[in-house]
């Protein structure tokens, strides 16, 4: 099948067509990264076992629940910006920075792979910056400041847990 070439939507909000349009491609960079996390993250939830069973189990609950609520802000904002979001597992795949885990990890791999995914999130929010501000751009700017701040606050709580 064919793929269309997004034309973005005649609008003028005070952003260029093609800032508008680099904002959207790193916004479903952050939204890909975001999904693969939340599944990660619900997935790991669902098969933890071990001594910190209750523990991990809730915390994760907890994170995937937030990351849930998040992807609906990050694809909103790329639909205000006159773009469709990504929103099939082929997409995601394609645009993510963060690789599925395969198998069950033990519960303190699990912990190793969040760590590394809610970085590489924060990470792929963070390289977006530039054009944003660029374009002047608040709205995306307050996002990604927001996300950033979700990401490396999980990421230090999970790495708290490897330490002896």
């Amino acid at each position: 099948m064919k793929e269309k070439k997004v034309k973005p939507m005649t609008m003028d909000i005070g952003i260029s067509d093609a800032d508008r349009k680099k904002i959207a491609e790193g916004l479903s960079a952050l939204l890909a990264d975001s999904y693969t996390l939340y599944l990660m993250t619900h997935n790991f939830h669902w098969n933890v076992t071990g001594p910190q069973f209750n523990s991990l189990h809730n915390m994760f609950m907890t994170q995937y629940t937030e990351q849930w609520n998040a992807l609906d802000i990050v694809a909103e904002r790329i639909r205000a910006l006159g773009f469709p979001a990504p929103g099939t597992y082929k997409e995601f795949v394609k645009l993510a920075s963060i690789k599925e885990v395969e198998g069950v990890p033990k519960a303190t791999e699990m912990i190793r792979h969040l760590v590394a995914a809610q970085e590489a999130t924060a990470r792929t929010a963070r390289k977006l910056f530039p054009v944003v501000d660029d374009a002047n751009d608040q709205p995306t700017a307050d996002v990604l400041t927001q996300r950033i701040d979700v990401h490396e606050k999980t990421a230090w709580m999970l790495r708290s847990l490897l330490e002896e």
